[in-house]
C-alpha cells in the first residue's frame, strides 16, 4: 500500500502567523503598496514569518501582493505582518505611483519606435 499523497497546504494555520489578529494596525497598506527593507541586517527577536518577509525584501522592493505570493501566505496575513514591521521601523512602505503620474502610452511607444530605428540602422 502506498503512502497517501502529501498535501501542499500549510501545516500551521495562517492566522497563527499574525498571533491570531485579522486586522493590521494601519489601514494604509493595500495590495499595490511597495514594501522595502529599511536596514541591511535583520534585527533580533523576530517571529519566523517576519524574518522570512524581511529576508525576501533585503535585496530590493516588492508590492504587498508579490510578497504574499513569494511567501505563499494570504495577502491579509502579509498585510498584518508588514504593518507590524513598519510600526517597529524595520520595513518601509510607500503607496504605488498613481496612474496620473505615469508617462502616457503614446510617448512610450514613440520612444520604443525610435530605439528600434536606432538599433536597425
Amino acid at each position: 500500500m502506498s503512502p497517501p499523497p502529501r498535501d501542499s497546504r500549510r501545516l500551521v494555520p495562517a492566522y497563527l502567523a499574525t498571533s491570531g489578529r485579522a486586522r493590521p494596525s494601519r489601514n494604509t497598506l493595500d495590495r499595490l503598496t511597495v514594501l522595502s527593507g529599511s536596514a541591511g541586517t535583520l534585527p533580533g527577536g523576530l517571529r519566523p514569518e517576519e524574518r522570512r518577509l524581511l529576508e525576501l525584501l533585503l535585496p530590493g522592493a516588492l508590492s504587498l501582493a508579490e510578497t504574499a505570493a513569494h511567501l505563499r501566505l494570504p495577502v491579509s496575513v502579509v498585510r498584518v505582518l508588514a504593518a507590524d514591521l513598519v510600526d517597529a521601523g524595520h520595513l518601509q512602505a510607500r503607496a504605488p505611483i498613481p496612474d496620473a503620474e505615469l508617462p502616457e502610452r503614446q510617448i512610450l511607444e514613440k520612444v520604443l519606435d525610435g530605439l528600434r530605428t536606432l538599433k536597425s540602422s
